[in-house]
């Protein structure tokens, strides 16, 4: 597995690929996990829940770091042998792919994290070689791990084959991820026992956090009880603490988010941009009535007026407006919340999504015979 980032950062590809280890592990899939040293404190090798993690040197601006990163991880993959690489993303992680598969022979997986404006053909599009680097995953890559329509049509227009367009999305753990006692959580939370808005996730301007936070003034004035939970950290995070109002609290990078979302009623995700948002797949599984824009895989997993509330991007009064719809009518949410839950369980559970890579990987990999 070759990812930018690893733990401990928190960030949904991060998230996903340490929830699918174990599970990938118990089907009999030895994993080892390449990705940046990005902070010096951070040792070179470790061991992360069994898993072996490997970071690599990435010293210099940005193309020095690129280039860095995929020559130091060669004589690694040389040594290691692996029988499939799977990389997640389409920048440096599938450019050492390509590499260690030009130099070993070694059939390449890549999962393209997000579609749309942020999206990882857009921003290949706009960097130098960007054309070129495109055409060389293209003919490269030996299967794309796609997770949203939005996904699978990019790389539709770019010509790359149906075949090789293996719909896998983000899964979630239901049983980790369910409904449950809300009372007796947010007494052991301490949090409020009335409604519960809550955000999960990165607090980065793509987030669009301040739209959510800077309506939430409307909000109490016609629900004074309500109270937003804010869960997550990001380069927004001090900005928009000195921005919230009454009745927002930040808990930051919780450890577990799980109970948080238990306790919740209303889930709003107002991204810019997404891929598959793993807060959201929590969410529904939790039994929360989201509202989410209507961007990347949410336009997959939300039918609007059925488990949820799809918006316009960049529209604060959309937000405001279906808080408004959901807070007045609690049937509502809870039809919401049941309908999702139940997608969910069918359609994005951890283990399917884990059995499919699998069998994605055993279909790639090319055991060598002992000689005669």
């Amino acid at each position: 597995m070759i990812i930018q980032a690893y733990y401990p950062r928190l960030g949904g590809a991060e998230r996903q690929l340490a929830s699918l280890a174990p599970l990938l592990k118990n089907l009999g899939v030895e994993i080892q996990i390449f990705t940046r040293k990005y902070d010096r404190v951070l040792a070179p090798f470790e061991i992360i829940n069994n898993v072996p993690v490997y970071r690599l040197p990435v010293p210099g601006p940005k193309p020095l770091a690129a280039l860095s990163y995929s020559i130091s991880a060669m004589p690694m993959l040389a040594k290691l042998k692996p029988d499939v690489i799977h990389a997640h993303e389409l920048l440096s992680p599938a450019t050492t792919a390509l590499m260690a598969k030009w130099l070993f022979r070694t059939p390449v997986v890549a999962k393209v994290l997000r579609g749309g404006e942020l999206g990882d053909l857009a921003k290949l599009k706009n960097r130098a070689f960007g054309g070129s680097r495109i055409e060389s995953i293209k003919k490269g890559i030996d299967s794309f791990v796609v997770i949203s329509t939005e996904i699978d049509n990019e790389l539709e227009a770019i010509g790359v084959p149906k075949e090789k367009r293996i719909f896998i999305p983000n899964g979630v753990d239901p049983d980790r991820f369910a409904p449950g006692d809300k009372s007796d959580l947010r007494h052991s939370l301490n949090l409020p026992d009335d409604v519960i808005v809550v955000y999960s996730g990165r607090l980065d301007p793509e987030k669009r956090v301040i739209h959510l936070v800077e309506i939430w003034k409307e909000v109490i004035k016609k629900h004074p009880a309500a109270t937003l939970l804010i869960l997550g950290a990001g380069t927004e995070g001090e900005a928009l603490k000195q921005l919230a109002g009454a009745k927002v609290r930040f808990e930051g990078n919780v450890r577990d988010v799980a109970p948080y979302l238990r306790a919740a009623d209303i889930f709003v995700l107002p991204s810019s941009t997404e891929g598959l948002s793993n807060a959201l797949l929590e969410a529904m599984a939790s039994g929360l009535a989201p509202i989410v824009t209507s961007v990347g895989g949410a336009t997959d997993l939300i039918r609007d007026g059925e488990n949820g509330i799809l918006i316009p991007p960049d529209n604060q009064q959309a937000i405001l407006s279906s808080l408004l719809i959901l807070l007045d009518n609690i049937e509502l949410r809870m039809r919401f919340g049941v309908t999702g839950r139940k997608l969910v369980e069918k359609n994005y559970s951890l283990s399917a999504s884990a059995e499919k890579l699998n069998a994605l990987y055993r279909q790639l990999w090319k055991p060598s015979l002992p000689d005669k």
